[in-house]
């Protein structure tokens, strides 16, 4: 069993303003209001959302995978009903390229700390999953969507090799489209990218990173969870609670490469157990 005292006060003593808030809701089902109040304060003037809510890009300028957060943000918060989700899908319009899909970094992060892996690019990438799948979550009848969700059809069904946070993406537009039957037959496409426990390596990562099978289908019920065993779950649900550390949070297993960032992910590392712990029935 985790200690969620403990957890909770991790937070309180550690994490951002903005996670503080959002453990508020998770754990005592207070109003999402402030949580709003403070997503906004990480508004661009251009409409999209920077100043390092994804904290690997810690530029002030609007980011893809800081939107993405938003998008998260929005969703633990049960706010999607929000202006902001539509909102949100009229800036991914001026950034979207002519095949329907969005690079992962903008070039507003040059000459501003960032990831060594979050170098601008402008082709479309794997945050065109990750971002349609929460659209999709949403139930958002954006403009944007479909060109993204043909986009994302189109390079699944010619994968061929892909691991990482590709296929971890991938799998997460799969179990928010609203196509049941074709999703099942694309998950099936991963299948080989996992190791016999079910975990997924990141090649470039650090020693021994990878992505395990309760980060890569955090939802009972979806089409992802055709790749796991129930004991591969299970134990990777073991494992999670065991990972909760003496200072009571969570950390991740990539790189920290600034104090600043390791620290704002074990926040929404610390959030995402207790969310991922709750949801499989371990709370």
């Amino acid at each position: 069993m985790i200690d969620i005292t403990a957890a909770e006060q991790f937070v309180h003593a550690n994490a951002r303003l903005i996670d503080r808030h959002r453990l508020a809701v998770l754990l005592h089902d207070a109003p999402a209001a402030p949580v709003l109040a403070a997503l906004r304060a990480y508004r661009t003037p251009d409409g999209g959302f920077g100043h390092g809510l994804e904290p690997d890009v810690r530029c002030p300028g609007s980011q893809t995978s800081a939107v993405l957060q938003a998008l998260e943000i929005l969703v633990g918060a049960d706010a999607l009903d929000d202006p902001l989700v539509d909102e949100l899908g009229d800036w991914l319009t001026t950034i979207t390229n002519s095949d329907g899909g969005v690079p992962t970094v903008l070039p507003s992060a040059d000459g501003h700390p960032r990831a060594p892996w979050m170098v601008p690019a402008p082709e479309s990438s794997f945050l065109t999953y990750a971002i349609a799948g929460k659209l999709w979550q949403a139930g958002s009848k954006h403009a944007w969507l479909p060109k993204a969700t043909e986009w994302c059809w189109t390079t699944i069904e010619q994968a061929d090799g892909v691991g990482g946070y590709t296929v971890k993406f991938a799998l997460d537009f799969l179990d928010a489209v609203p196509d049941p039957a074709r999703a099942a037959a694309a998950v099936e496409r991963f299948r080989s990218a996992l190791d016999a426990n079910g975990n997924l390596p990141v090649e470039g990562g650090t020693e021994d990173e990878k992505i395990t099978p309760i980060t890569l289908s955090p939802h009972p019920g979806t089409p992802s969870r055709a790749l796991f065993t129930t004991e591969q779950l299970g134990a990777d649900l073991d494992r999670l609670e065991a990972e909760q550390l003496d200072d009571g949070g969570w950390d991740v297993d990539y790189l920290h490469w600034s104090p600043g960032q390791g620290l704002d992910w074990r926040g929404i590392a610390t959030i995402q157990a207790i969310t991922t712990l709750r949801t499989n029935g371990r709370l």
